[in-house]
């Protein structure tokens, strides 16, 4: 983990600048600061988000994000005081000043227990032919396919397990049995793997009604089983708990560059022309969370996919909320992004950098 001093940015600095201190200052927080260390704000991982969800660009400066107002200690504050303001604003970490709002440390609420567990069941889609794969996965299905050392599955089970989830549910149908011979029961990575089979494509929502009707009442965490990425599944979590949606869908920014001019026209007349306008939009990223009531929308047997599935339940009065990623996405869906994420990974890409 970073000093604190390792996370201050200044108020010109931009929103890349601060998504790029988040990401390696290890302290989920950047202190925005004055050329004397005066505090003029915080940034965190929600005021990141909060600015994609509006369309601010990367090169926002930090004044348009940051929070402006940021609940803070003095140094002579007793332990007792900085842990009820810390409490009373569900706050991971505090930064300490002294009289003249000049920065000279940073209190972070550490886990006080040895390890984290969350008992929130995982799902893993996995059943999908990997057609776009081909001939790559003749014999072997997506997800089992290496990305450097190890299978894509492998890497993605691995990353929850590293954030304290144990409970592992694998949706198989193309080459069912390598996926189960490779991963057993999960007891080798220390879980409790089970699976859920498709005994014919079911879309990328069927499978979820055959999940067992008696699992705890906790969110369920769903993910696509050919997918990097190095999103917080804790801070995903956290997000869809305290929003208190139904479901939670991650989505990502993708912009689309129209190649040609493009002609506004009111009344028959040409109003304003454009040449080559790039169009922003926010595209599911694969992830969600959702509540444990979502198993009974789903029939056995249902075909469905997930976006339908949400969209039934946002008709239904639902409240489906999204968690826009900032942080590296990798879908492999083409033999060129295999190619690429599998070099990545060789030359010793990380999801955990």
């Amino acid at each position: 983990m970073k000093e604190w001093t390792e996370v201050r940015l200044k108020i010109t600095d931009t929103l890349e600048n601060a998504i790029n201190v988040l990401q390696v200052g290890g302290l989920r927080l950047a202190l925005v600061v004055d050329v004397k260390n005066r505090l003029l704000g915080t940034i965190t991982d929600g005021d990141i988000r909060r600015a994609m969800i509006n369309h601010l660009g990367m090169d926002c400066l930090a004044e348009e994000f940051m929070n402006k107002s940021p609940v803070t200690s003095f140094a002579t504050d007793s332990f007792e005081m900085i842990m009820q303001k810390m409490k009373n604003g569900n706050l991971m970490h505090i930064p300490i000043i002294d009289e003249n709002n000049i920065v000279i440390g940073l209190k972070t609420l550490q886990d006080l227990t040895f390890a984290k567990k969350y008992d929130n069941p995982i799902f893993l889609m996995a059943g999908g032919l990997g057609k776009r794969l081909y001939p790559l996965t003749k014999d072997i299905p997506k997800p089992l396919l290496n990305v450097g050392n190890q299978p894509i599955l492998e890497t993605i089970l691995v990353k929850f397990i590293k954030a304290g989830f144990h409970n592992f549910y694998i949706s198989t149908h193309y080459k069912a049995n390598k996926i189960k011979e490779y991963f057993g029961n999960g007891s080798t990575w220390g879980v409790k793997i089970e699976y859920i089979n498709e005994d014919k494509p079911l879309g990328t929502a069927g499978a979820i009604g055959l999940l067992p009707k008696d699992l705890p009442d906790l969110p369920i965490l769903m993910m696509n089983g050919d997918i990097l990425c190095k999103v917080n599944f804790e801070e995903l979590l956290a997000f869809h708990n305290n929003q208190k949606g139904f479901a939670t869908m991650c989505i990502r920014q993708y912009d689309v560059q129209i190649p040609f001019g493009v002609v506004n026209i009111e009344n028959q007349r040409a109003k304003s022309l454009v040449e080559k306008p790039l169009k922003n939009f926010f595209v599911n990223a694969g992830i969600y969370v959702f509540e444990s009531e979502m198993i009974k929308k789903v029939k056995v047997g249902e075909k469905i996919d997930m976006p339908n599935l949400l969209e039934q339940q946002i008709k239904e009065g639902k409240v489906v909320n999204v968690f826009p990623l900032h942080e590296f996405w990798q879908d492999i869906g083409h033999i060129n992004e295999y190619q690429s994420a599998n070099e990545s990974f060789t030359n010793g890409f990380s999801l955990d950098d």
